[in-house]
C-alpha cells in the first residue's frame, strides 16, 4: 500500500505533482487510470484551475476555441462561446477534478519553496512552506509560464497615491466606475481589458510601448442547439475540435518563415486595421513595424473600436514615471489619473529557474539556465533524474491549443513512470550528450523564422535565443514525444535505502 502522510507531509510518495492546472489535473488523471501510482498534487492556492483560476480581470478569455482548448478525453458539450471566457474554464477545470475525484489527492496551500536530489536514496527531497517536507521518488512541475506577474520598473510607481493592479493580481473589489484610469500595455491581457472597462469609466488612457498585430476573433455564442447536438452526438464534437485544429495549424506558415505568407498575413492585419479605424493619425500609432509574428499574434473584435471611443486615449511612446497622482509618457505627456492597471504580462522563464533546484552533484538548476532554460522534448533535464517539466522551454504554442502540448507530454511522461515502475531502486538521468543535441537541433530550426526576425520580444532571452516557442508545427511534437525511449537515459542506482513503488494508486492521505 502506499505510505500514510501526514499533515508534515512524511512518508515516501512516488510522484509529486507541483500544481493543480491543466497540467497537474491531466496528468494526475492518466496515471490514476494506469493504476500502480501513488501520487499526490501539491497546489500552493485553495482551489484548481492555475492560470484560470488567478487572472479574473475584466474580460479574461482564452484565445484558441473552446472544443480545442479543453482535454480530449474530457470533452464539454456545453460550452457557452465559441471562445470561452475566464470563468467559464475555471469552471470546466473544477469540474474535471471533480469527476476524476482528485481532489482527495491535492494538498491545498503548499508552496514549493526548494528541490533538492538525494542521491543515495534516488529520491527528491522537496521543501514547502512552514517547514514542511516531503520525499518523491519522481517530481513533474507543472507550474506553467504564466504564473509569475511582471511589474515594470516604472520610477515612482510606489510614491502613486492612487490603486495599482496588474491584471493577474485583479482587486475585485475595487471599482473603476467614474475613475480616471491609465492602462500601460498594449499585449494580450490589455486588449482584453481595455474593451471590458472603458465604458464604465470617466476615462481611459492606455500607453503603448510597442503596438501588436491583431486579427479579428470572430468570438459568438455558442447556440442551446449546438450544445444539445454536441452532447447528443459526441462525433460531431470531436469532428469540429479536429477541424479548429487543422484552422490554427493551418497559418503557421506565417511564423515558420518569414516570406510571402508572412506578408499576406500582415497584409490582412492593416486591412482590419484600416476596417476598425479612420482616424489616420490613431492607425498610425497602431500599425506595427515589425514583422507578423515577431511578438504574440492577437484576436480581438472589440479592441480597435474601443480605442475609438470618445474617453480613450493613446499614448504611443510608453511610460516614463508615475506621480503621485498621475503618470507621465516617455515625451512629457502628463495624465492626472487615479487608478493604474498594469498589462504587462508575466516573467516567462526564458533563463533561470522558478526556485532553488538541485541535483547530481548539487549542480543547481537556476545556475544551469542562468542564460537560456533548456530542456528535452521540454520535459527532462540532464543531470535532474527523474524531474520532469510540463510546459517546459521550448513548447509554448505559437498558433495553437496548448492542451495539445499538454497531453503530448502527459503521454511521456506517463510512459517514464512505467519505465521507472521496472526498476525499483534506479533513476533515469539524460544523458548531456542527447540534450545538447536536441537542444542545438531547436536553435537551429529557429533560423529564417519570424520568431527571431529581430523585434524585443518576451520570448527571447538577452542573447536572443528563443527558449519559450516549439518551432514548428505542433503535429511534429506530437510524434517527438510519442514514445518514451530508454536509450535516452542512463540508469543511476541508489546507494542508499531502495525506493520502492507503491502497488496502488492514489492510496495517500493529508490532512
Amino acid at each position: 500500500m502506499g505510505a500514510k502522510l501526514n499533515e508534515q507531509g512524511r512518508g515516501v510518495i512516488d510522484v509529486a505533482i507541483i500544481g493543480a492546472g491543466f497540467g497537474g489535473l491531466g496528468l494526475a488523471i492518466r496515471l490514476q487510470q494506469q493504476g500502480g501510482c501513488n501520487y499526490r498534487i501539491f497546489e500552493r492556492a485553495s482551489e484548481v484551475g492555475g492560470v484560470w483560476r488567478d487572472n479574473i480581470y475584466p474580460g479574461a478569455a482564452c484565445d484558441v476555441p473552446s472544443h480545442l482548448y479543453s482535454f480530449s478525453f474530457a470533452p464539454n458539450p456545453r460550452w457557452g462561446r465559441l471562445y470561452s471566457p475566464q470563468q467559464e474554464i475555471h469552471r470546466y477545470l473544477r469540474h474535471c477534478a471533480d469527476k476524476y475525484d482528485l481532489r482527495r489527492h491535492i494538498s491545498f496551500g503548499w508552496t514549493l519553496e526548494a528541490a533538492d536530489y538525494d542521491e543515495a536514496q534516488g529520491l527528491w527531497s522537496l521543501s514547502f512552506d512552514g517547514g514542511r517536507q516531503q520525499q518523491a521518488r519522481m517530481v513533474v512541475m507543472a507550474i506553467g509560464a504564466l504564473n509569475i506577474p511582471k511589474y515594470p520598473d516604472i520610477p515612482g510607481l510606489d510614491e502613486f497615491r492612487g490603486k495599482v493592479m496588474h491584471t493577474a493580481e485583479w482587486d475585485a473589489a475595487y471599482s473603476l466606475r467614474g475613475k480616471r484610469v491609465a492602462v500601460v500595455g498594449t499585449g494580450a491581457s490589455a486588449i482584453q481589458v481595455i474593451p471590458a472597462v472603458q465604458p464604465e469609466v470617466e476615462s481611459l488612457t492606455v500607453f503603448q510601448r510597442t503596438p501588436p498585430w491583431v486579427l479579428p476573433k470572430r468570438d459568438r455564442p455558442l447556440q442551446s442547439r449546438e450544445q444539445r447536438r454536441f452532447a447528443r452526438w459526441p462525433w460531431l464534437q470531436r469532428l469540429a475540435r479536429s477541424l479548429q485544429y487543422l484552422r490554427m495549424e493551418s497559418v503557421l506558415p506565417v511564423f515558420i518563415w518569414d516570406s510571402l505568407f508572412t506578408r499576406f498575413g500582415e497584409r490582412l492585419g492593416r486591412r482590419y486595421l484600416r476596417s476598425m479605424i479612420r482616424d489616420t493619425t490613431l492607425r498610425r500609432q497602431l500599425t506595427p513595424d515589425y514583422s507578423m509574428g515577431c511578438k504574440r499574434v492577437l484576436l480581438s473584435d472589440d479592441y480597435y473600436p474601443a480605442l475609438c471611443r470618445d474617453n480613450v486615449e493613446v499614448i504611443a511612446d510608453g511610460v516614463a514615471a508615475l506621480e503621485a497622482n498621475a503618470i507621465v509618457s516617455r515625451s512629457g505627456e502628463r495624465r492626472e489619473v487615479d487608478a493604474v492597471i498594469l498589462a504587462t504580462g508575466f516573467k516567462v522563464p526564458a533563463a533561470g529557474a522558478p526556485l532553488p533546484i538541485k541535483g547530481l552533484g548539487g549542480r543547481q538548476l537556476a545556475q544551469d539556465w542562468a542564460d537560456a532554460a533548456e530542456a528535452y522534448k521540454g520535459v527532462a533535464i540532464s543531470g535532474y533524474p527523474n524531474l520532469l517539466y510540463i510546459m517546459g522551454p521550448n513548447t509554448g504554442p505559437g498558433n495553437t491549443s496548448v492542451i495539445f502540448y499538454i497531453e503530448s507530454q502527459i503521454r511521456y511522461i506517463s510512459q517514464y513512470w512505467q519505465a521507472l515502475q521496472q526498476t525499483p531502486s534506479g533513476s533515469f538521468d539524460l544523458r548531456p550528450e542527447v540534450h545538447r543535441a536536441y537542444n542545438d537541433k531547436i536553435q537551429r530550426m529557429f533560423k529564417g523564422t519570424t520568431w527571431v526576425s529581430g523585434c524585443n520580444s518576451w520570448y527571447l532571452t538577452k542573447d536572443g535565443r528563443n527558449t519559450t516557442l516549439w518551432p514548428g508545427f505542433s503535429w511534429r511534437y506530437r510524434m517527438i514525444t510519442r514514445r518514451f525511449s530508454l536509450a535516452d537515459y542512463e540508469l543511476l542506482r541508489a546507494s542508499g535505502a531502495a525506493a520502492q513503488s507503491s502497488p496502488e494508486c492514489g492510496s495517500t492521505a493529508i490532512s
